[in-house]
């Protein structure tokens, strides 16, 4: 979490970042917590501009294998393969958009069955559907213009779910800060589904910060844990303290401990704000008002629709023009 960073801000355009222009901003002070600097969504992914993902350099189409010339698959019969052509549009990447949100939405029920998954390993239809999503999402992102001519062509639910996706890893691509030598970046498994969903209900019981909150902080910061090194500055742990931050606010716990870090960094954004004033709190945690309303929008996204947890947790790390877990990387 808390982390020592100069954060700089532009006034013209930085460096490319999925062909987005930079802008941003702090000095970030000892003891307040932030995002990773390193690889970060849900993000996301992921997750991404969250956790773990980067947009793609201009022209790359985002595939994870092969050379993005499949043929769309047969939506009635299988989902689509990782490198499947995405519509170009914004008729007919309105129409992906809705067919692959529900589809991954009725996978993903599938996978819940009648309880939450207590395995870590995601079913192929969840992940090659949530890879799709993400595909359209870093597009989106990408393409100014077509995101702004799909958007009416979709249902309210899913246009309001789309923009906050998309807007939220332009927010977190927004943010940068000088590096002198990025780490080695390791990857490693996330907790299942229902032991990291108990960690944020019992978080939930003690501290009273919403569960929604606390795992879209951890998707942004860690893409659920996967991402395990520490960051530029030397914040560890799923959701990314820095040691004296840890020493006040982590109960004695480990840091590295999925259930002993979400229990504490739900400590600290109660006692900075949270649940009362979440965008307070969050701002503690990481002083830049792009990771406040990116964090803000990816919780508004799963307090509407839990399975939304689900899909990002699905989501597959892409860091530095890479697919690091996507099939076929």
């Amino acid at each position: 979490m808390a982390r020592r960073r100069i954060v700089v801000r532009a006034a013209a355009a930085l460096v490319a970042l999925a062909a987005l222009a930079a802008v941003v901003a702090a000095a970030r002070p000892a003891g307040d917590a932030g995002p990773r600097e390193d690889a970060r969504v849900v993000a996301a992914g992921d997750g991404g501009a969250a956790a773990g993902e980067e947009g793609a350099a201009p022209g790359d189409e985002g595939a994870p294998a092969g050379d993005g010339t499949t043929a769309p698959a047969d939506e009635a019969t299988e989902p689509p393969a990782a490198d499947v052509r995405l519509p170009r549009a914004p008729r007919a990447m309105a129409a992906a958009i809705e067919s692959t949100t529900d589809r991954l939405h009725a996978a993903v029920d599938r996978w819940r069955g009648g309880g939450e998954p207590r395995r870590r390993a995601v079913p192929e239809e969840v992940e090659l559907l949530a890879l799709h999503q993400q595909r359209i999402v870093r597009r989106l992102v990408e393409r100014r213009r077509l995101f702004e001519r799909v958007l009416p062509g979709l249902s309210p639910r899913r246009r309001a779910e789309i923009r906050d996706l998309v807007l939220a890893r332009r927010e977190l691509a927004s943010i940068h800060s000088v590096v002198v030598q990025r780490p080695k970046v390791r990857i490693g498994p996330a907790q299942p589904p229902a032991r990291l969903l108990a960690h944020y209900r019992r978080a939930w019981r003690r501290f009273g910060v919403g569960r929604p909150l606390l795992a879209a902080v951890n998707h942004v910061e860690t893409a659920f844990g996967r991402l395990r090194n520490e960051s530029v500055s030397g914040a560890r742990g799923p959701m990314q303290f820095m040691p004296a931050t840890w020493a006040a606010y982590g109960l004695g716990g480990d840091v590295r401990d999925p259930r002993d870090a979400i229990l504490g960094a739900a400590n600290y954004l109660r006692a900075n704000g949270a649940p009362g004033d979440e965008a307070r709190a969050l701002y503690r945690y990481n002083p830049s008002a792009h990771y406040v309303s990116a964090v803000r929008r990816i919780a508004r996204r799963i307090r509407a629709d839990e399975r939304m947890f689900h899909a990002l947790y699905a989501w597959q790390v892409h860091y530095r023009g890479r697919w690091r877990t996507a099939p076929g990387a």
